[in-house]
């Protein structure tokens, strides 16, 4: 554990006296945290790898980061728009042209042959915003025609990526009309796991080698990647979720690691890989000496894109749209309501129970890293994660 100037010594440890608590309490097995502002660190590791052998969390256990892939997976396409290999409002037909000539629901709730024309061909920045016309429908019911066939395809959302290579994912969403028109509507996902087959086709190379040459590298991240080598599974934290009945946590059956390059989840990595991804994009895509990102590319990711017609017509989890909004790969805080919500705060969590997040008015890097499947008890630990670095800051 190391000490930062940037905070309270008394008050980080109320946040470990939290933490812990959350631990005994069974609500967690164990977490690393960091916390990085200005040129000061925090680290510390809490609690337990693995429940069954006793084996400790340590500052380099490795995690599934599930949906915290999708802020690197849209660093990496920015890199090509950088570049004039990709331009955020060109259709994106020309790579994929499984998406060419797009029919689309009359209705949600309609016979898949129910369609009209797309009014417009899909573009980068449809997928970069989740604005694509297709993803999760929040509808409950699970009846409706179109989830009946994404539930059939192995296509729908999770904390794994669908279970294709490139090329056969993509003959699925041929298969498939949207949604919704494309720039009409907001919703989560899916748009992630179609960007990073557009970027591998637009880079003549793997989605996965792609991004560990041109950002896992250059960052340091050594211990981040689609897959777990043999030599590292035992930093590889165990993962749980709740057992309702029994009111405990079991090991997932969702904790796999499939080796799927995908945008939308599937990465693994460790909080000081994850700390030098934020700390770059704290620091408007320098690295150390190297710049991996222009300044203006990070501005724009981390700038709200989902105009409010969009929000009103896409509902989320309840109050998402009230202070946030979404830009490429990251959601940002719009207004304050607590001492957490900082405006201009940037970033995203992952559906196994891990969060990351920069503030650039605080100078203000955080991570926090457990393996519980996402559910309220999650929800609140991230909530309280939040108000515990915030409470800390010593200026």
């Amino acid at each position: 554990m190391t000490r930062s100037r940037g905070f309270s010594p008394a008050r980080l440890a109320r946040m470990t006296d939290v933490m812990r608590r959350q631990v005994e309490r069974g609500m967690m097995a164990g977490a690393v945290i960091a916390l990085a502002r200005r040129d000061d660190v925090h680290v510390e590791a809490i609690g337990l790898r693995d429940r069954d052998t006793g084996a400790p969390m340590q500052r380099d256990t490795i995690f599934r980061i599930a949906s915290m892939t999708k802020p690197i997976a849209a660093a990496a396409a920015m890199l090509l728009v950088e570049e004039t290999t990709l331009r955020l409002d060109d259709p994106v037909d020309p790579l994929l042209p499984e998406l060419a000539d797009r029919r689309v629901l009359k209705r949600l709730d309609g016979p898949l042959d129910d369609t009209v024309p797309a009014n417009r061909p899909i573009t980068l920045r449809d997928l970069l915003t989740m604005c694509a016309g297709f993803g999760l429908i929040m509808e409950p019911s699970g009846d409706y025609p179109v989830q009946k066939a994404v539930n059939a395809a192995r296509i729908g959302v999770g904390v794994n990526p669908p279970p294709h290579a490139p090329d056969a994912l993509m003959k699925h969403y041929n298969a498939l009309p949207l949604m919704h028109q494309p720039g009409e509507k907001w919703l989560y996902h899916s748009s992630y796991d179609v960007l990073s087959v557009l970027v591998a086709r637009a880079a003549g190379m793997p989605f996965e080698a792609f991004l560990a040459e041109r950002m896992l590298m250059p960052l340091g991240m050594k211990d981040t990647a689609f897959n777990v080598p043999d030599a590292k599974r035992d930093r590889l934290a165990t993962g749980y979720e709740h057992d309702g009945p029994a009111d405990r946590l079991v090991v997932s059956s969702e904790a796999d690691v499939a080796g799927i390059a995908s945008g939308s989840a599937g990465l693994v990595s460790t909080v000081d890989d994850y700390l030098a991804f934020g700390r770059m994009m704290l620091r408007s895509g320098r690295h150390g000496a190297q710049r991996i990102l222009a300044r203006p590319t990070v501005e724009v990711m981390t700038t709200d894109q989902v105009t409010p017609a969009q929000k009103a017509a896409s509902p989320f989890v309840p109050g998402f749209w009230d202070n946030r909004g979404w830009g490429f790969g990251v959601s940002m805080t719009t207004r304050r309501d607590s001492i957490a919500a900082s405006p201009g705060r940037y970033g995203w969590d992952g559906g196994f129970g891990t969060s990351w997040w920069c503030d650039p008015h605080e100078d203000l890097v955080a991570i926090l890293l457990t393996q519980r499947l996402f559910d309220p008890v999650v929800d609140g630990i991230f909530s309280d994660f939040a108000t515990l670095v915030y409470q800390a800051i010593d200026d």
